[in-house]
């Protein structure tokens, strides 16, 4: 553990005019705190903060963040207060430890409570200040490391996944690939310990028999390059446990076919150099097509800057090569930290463009098991490079489509996304994007995002911004199912209504809008009586039972709503426009939509029915027909042909039986009305393909 006078000494190497005096009050001040408190190993409780302010001072922070690192458990674990610490040490240490202590909070809470407002608070706080995160990154690589001591197994698993899930990526977030890998590593021996035991056991059984390779190789690179006038630095190693056993994995293969487990490092004195060097190695070694990554010219969202590429050595084995500047390499290991370290007057602050995403996300959330969703798709994925048509460069993760590039540019042109072109070709929303693509978004002002792209967008930042449009669309269609409601309610008072009894009826029954009140009646979460006792107070006394109420005058219209949001058609009957529908209504959801003479109706369904309408020009339903088609090559086509001609989508088809004179199949297809679907089947019977088709 370092003594108080060894960290002091530490600070002050490389801040000079740091306040020595308040970095010994900190470190007193904790001993105090913490008094007679024992960590799991035995040792007293405050080796722990001191360990975590000497890791601070290896990534040379300032010394407002050496004290936050000395003072991070006090507020939660003793009796100091985040007052008490103001007082002392001032609001900037004060306002820092505070963000510290609201994740470690989180971590003493069920899985799905610490993903809600505790989550929420800390991204705020980190978003104002990195060095909160900073602090935590470094609190938790300590604790990994004594991870150990812990005896009970559970416990252990527990804080590897969670170190595994959330601090590793975030690490990696912000460029600290140092401390990810050691985190991994400690994490990977506690979730995987056989896998983490064959693998360190079969990389030291390498290192004990190849005699020197490594540096053999990285003598011979060295050599090449100073033949060619290049000063640089060239150290070789074996490649991270974690990170073998993830490609096996991932590829299926099994250690011996993992052939590129030695990765060598050559440092240069300028980007110039770099590219020098990589043309140097190209021409002396075969280069192995697809492996070269230039992230250089296009740095990751962290600030990672490198040339990758992987090379065939003389004895056919492979090897990664990865090129970068002294410059380069020191931002890369400690990424956001070498910030503070070497560009003091040039602090960043911490609003990278990944945590305005978080922040968007944070906002954006409905609930706790969407935020944790989110914020792990934010943090998470490999990364993608795309371009807009005037050059602009945007990096999403793997398996990102046209739609989550639109939301990457702004949220408004994802909301009014209608189509996507790819290099130069139309292409469909859900098209997977690739390296390099550059991307030119179709809009309408009067589009708006759609439910079913929830099943392809990969983004944090595009689930959220959907969810939240559609969950709006919900509210004002609903509300306005519920108003035609209203309305037909208040035609059977015994005299009209105006605005203030409306205003009286919403403050009676406890809402705090109009609208809430109309959503309320569009879900069946208020009946008719209390609606209208709301209204005209004595009013429901003399009514009749529901059942002997009055008919509703005029059906409700349903045109200029959502199916799937406002109201769902029913799965039985599946009605189109034009047919005769009515409405079942039950509490706390939205209108179900069925054909007149659906069977589902005449077993009896205990709900409130609606007389409704599909509306003048109605258009834009699925329509269920069952085919059947003699079973004949050909048949099959021409039936699609039919739909083609008629200008009708097929959404599914499903072969329900086949012998060996006919082939029945069920097909929803989509069509405007009941006219079109209709001379759909017609068709169909005309057909020589087909010996029958009905509408189902």
């Amino acid at each position: 553990m370092l003594r108080q006078y060894e960290l002091v000494e530490r600070v002050l190497a490389y801040e000079p005019e740091a306040d020595e005096a308040m970095l010994n009050r900190a470190y007193v001040y904790t001993v105090q705190k913490h008094g007679s408190q024992k960590r799991a190993s035995g040792d007293p409780y405050f080796s722990h903060p001191v360990e975590v302010a000497g890791l601070m001072t290896e990534l040379k922070l300032d010394q407002e963040t050496i004290v936050t690192a000395l003072l991070h458990d006090t507020v939660e674990d003793t009796l100091a207060t985040t007052e008490e610490i103001e007082r002392l040490f001032g609001p900037e240490v004060a306002r820092l430890v505070d963000g510290v202590t609201k994740l470690s909070k989180i971590e003493a809470m069920g899985e799905t409570e610490r993903a809600a407002e505790n989550l929420r608070k800390f991204f705020l706080a980190m978003s104002e200040d990195i060095r909160v995160l900073l602090v935590k990154l470094a609190d938790r690589l300590h604790n990994m490391r004594t991870l150990h001591f812990i005896r009970s197994d559970d416990k252990r698993r527990r804080i590897a996944r969670e170190t595994m899930d959330i601090y590793a990526p975030l690490a990696e977030r912000v460029g600290m690939y140092e401390y990810m890998r050691e985190m991994q590593l400690l994490a990977f021996e506690q979730l995987e310990p056989e896998a983490y035991a064959t693998i360190t056991g079969r990389l030291a059984q390498i290192r004990s028999s190849e005699g020197g390779q490594v540096d053999s190789i990285a003598l011979s690179i060295k050599q090449a390059l100073a033949e060619a006038g290049l000063k640089v630095e060239v150290s070789g190693r074996e490649k991270h446990p974690y990170s073998i056993w993830k490609k096996m994995a991932e590829r299926h293969v099994s250690f011996e076919q993992i052939t590129d487990i030695m990765a060598f490092r050559v440092l240069t004195d300028s980007d110039e150099d770099c590219y020098r060097a990589l043309g140097v190695l190209h021409r002396t070694w075969q280069m192995i097509p697809g492996r070269f990554k230039d992230y250089i010219s296009t740095p990751k969202s962290n600030g990672y800057r490198s040339l990758h590429t992987a090379l065939i050595f003389e004895n056919s084995m492979r090897m990664e090569v990865q090129i970068r500047t002294q410059d380069m390499h020191r931002t890369n290991e400690f990424g956001l930290a070498a910030h503070w370290a070497y560009k003091q007057h040039e602090r960043p602050d911490g609003q990278v463009g990944w945590l305005r995403d978080l922040i968007e996300i944070v906002d954006a959330s409905h609930d706790a098991e969407e935020l944790l969703e989110h914020t792990k798709l934010a943090i998470y994925q490999d990364r993608i490079f795309a371009f807009t048509p005037k050059g602009q460069l945007f990096q999403l993760p793997k398996g990102s489509t046209p739609v989550d590039f639109a939301y990457a540019v702004h949220s408004d042109l994802g909301s009014f996304a209608v189509g996507a072109k790819i290099n130069g070709r139309h292409m469909p929303l859900r098209t997977a994007l690739a390296n390099g693509d550059v991307v030119e978004i179709i809009k309408s002002k009067s589009a708006s995002p759609q439910l079913s792209w929830l099943g392809f967008v990969v983004t944090g930042k595009a689930r959220a911004a959907i969810r939240r449009a559609v969950r709006q669309k919900e509210k004002q269609e609903i509300a306005a199912i519920g108003r035609e409601l209203f309305e037909e309610i208040a035609s059977r008072l015994p005299s009209k209504i105006g605005k203030k009894a409306v205003k009286d009826a919403v403050k009676r029954l406890g809402f705090a809008s109009e609208d809430e009140l109309m959503r309320a009646i569009g879900t069946a979460k208020l009946d008719d009586r209390q609606v209208m006792e709301a209204l005209v107070p004595g009013s429901a006394k003399d009514l009749p039972e529901p059942e002997h109420w009055p008919k509703q005058e005029r059906a409700i219209s349903i045109r200029g709503l959502t199916p799937g949001v406002a109201f769902q058609l029913g799965e039985c009957c599946h009605p189109v426009p034009g047919d005769r529908i009515v409405g079942i209504r039950r509490p706390g959801t939205g209108v179900e939509v069925h054909a007149i003479d659906c069977l589902e109706l005449a077993s009896g369904i205990d709900a409130d029915w609606l007389d409704l309408s599909w509306g003048e020009r109605s258009t834009g339903a699925i329509g269920r027909i069952r085919v059947v088609l003699y079973n004949r090559p050909g048949t099959l086509a021409e039936a699609t042909g039919i739909f083609a001609g008629n200008r009708a989508n097929i959404i599914h088809l499903e072969n329900t039986s086949r012998d060996e004179l006919f082939g029945t199949y069920d097909i929803d297809l989509e069509v405007s009305d009941l006219a079109h679907l209709t001379r759909i089947v017609s068709a169909l019977r005309a057909s020589d393909a087909v010996a029958q088709a009905d509408r189902i």
